[in-house]
């Protein structure tokens, strides 16, 4: 049971360190390799890691297969970002929520 909860604890505080910042295109630099999602036109939303682009088309890779985007296709770009906001909040909710499960254990348990 200790390692299900250090195991759900852990995915959930890692998942919550990052947020997405929307972006112009035109202004990302194609030499960095940062993670974005691109939210198509059609309402299909693509994420992955930055291998190129250029004036037409924008090339992401996921998963070792990358995937090519027309600038045409694109609705929206946002870029990976870590938020230490959250992360500090989803810690510190984790004390609290420990704390108050804790004590209501106790005092179900029937300890003075």
């Amino acid at each position: 049971m200790k390692k299900l909860i250090f195991l759900l604890s852990f995915s959930i505080l890692f998942q919550s360190c990052f947020s997405y910042k929307t972006v112009d295109y035109n202004t990302i630099a194609a030499e960095k390799n940062q993670k974005f999602e691109v939210l198509g036109v059609g309402g299909k939303t693509i994420k992955g890691r930055l291998v190129s682009k250029n004036k037409q088309t924008m090339i992401l890779e996921k998963k070792g297969q990358p995937q090519k985007i027309s600038v045409n296709e694109i609705y929206e770009v946002k870029v990976r970002k870590f938020s230490i906001l959250k992360t500090v909040g989803v810690i510190g909710g984790m004390y609290v929520f420990t704390g108050i499960a804790a004590l209501a254990f106790l005092s179900l348990s029937g300890f003075p």
